[in-house]
């Protein structure tokens, strides 16, 4: 039994290993805004373990490491715009496709509250598309009183909002204040780097739940509307 535990400690620690290189060599490849190379390292991840969550794991964490960079001043927020449009332009080939039937409730509707990198939206969007869910999508950039405008006017029951920036995420508390004003009891999940840095940041501003991954959202999603 001994001998097992340590064969598949020993596995678990290979993989986590090989994980941490590719992103390490994702990361490299975003900042020199190498789309060749990035490809290349993503298609290779792909093919040797044909697994979607692992290819956003590396992305995530990737621009999450670029983010924090910018933010403490040693990428340039060029590098941070060119590696979310690189991994943009990469990613729709590996995204899960639709597999059930829609469903029609509860009515959803996503946006990017005020940045404009839409990765994180069009992965949470094609995994729920998967799922089986018929969702709105907002679009990017949007301020508060938009996403608010829009929410209420396509009478929405929960609002699914993505960012990339701290900035960004502390506004959702401002999203909250203003539809509770207007009488709107519509749930709110969060996601995005902010959230996955800060896991009490979705509590304080307000979100019904945060995620922090794209599959968290079908869990999310059955778990607050029943609530």
């Amino acid at each position: 039994m001994q001998l097992l535990y340590s064969y598949i400690m020993q596995k678990a620690g290979g993989v986590m290993n090989k994980i941490r290189a590719s992103i390490k060599e994702f990361t490299h490849a975003l900042l020199q805004i190498n789309r060749t190379e990035a490809a290349r390292i993503l298609n290779r991840c792909y093919k040797s373990e044909n697994d979607f969550c692992q290819l956003e794991q590396i992305i995530r964490e990737s621009l999450d490491h670029i983010g924090t960079g910018w933010e403490k001043g040693i990428f340039s927020l060029a590098q941070v715009y060119m590696s979310g449009v690189i991994c943009e332009q990469l990613v729709d080939s590996y995204l899960p496709q639709a597999a059930v039937g829609p469903k029609t409730a509860p009515k959803i509707a996503i946006g990017v509250l005020e940045d404009y990198h839409s990765l994180g939206k069009r992965i949470v969007s094609s995994v729920l598309r998967a799922a089986g869910y018929e969702l709105l999508d907002f679009g990017s950039g949007l301020s508060p009183e938009k996403i608010v405008t829009k929410t209420i006017e396509h009478q929405v029951d929960l609002l699914l909002i993505s960012t990339l920036m701290l900035p960004s995420a502390l506004k959702v508390a401002e999203v909250k204040q203003k539809l509770q004003h207007a009488g709107e009891k519509i749930k709110i999940i969060v996601g995005g780097a902010p959230f996955r840095l800060d896991p009490q940041l979705g509590q304080r501003v307000g979100a019904d739940a945060a995620g922090s991954t794209a599959f968290d959202a079908v869990s999310l999603i059955e778990k607050v509307y029943k609530t």
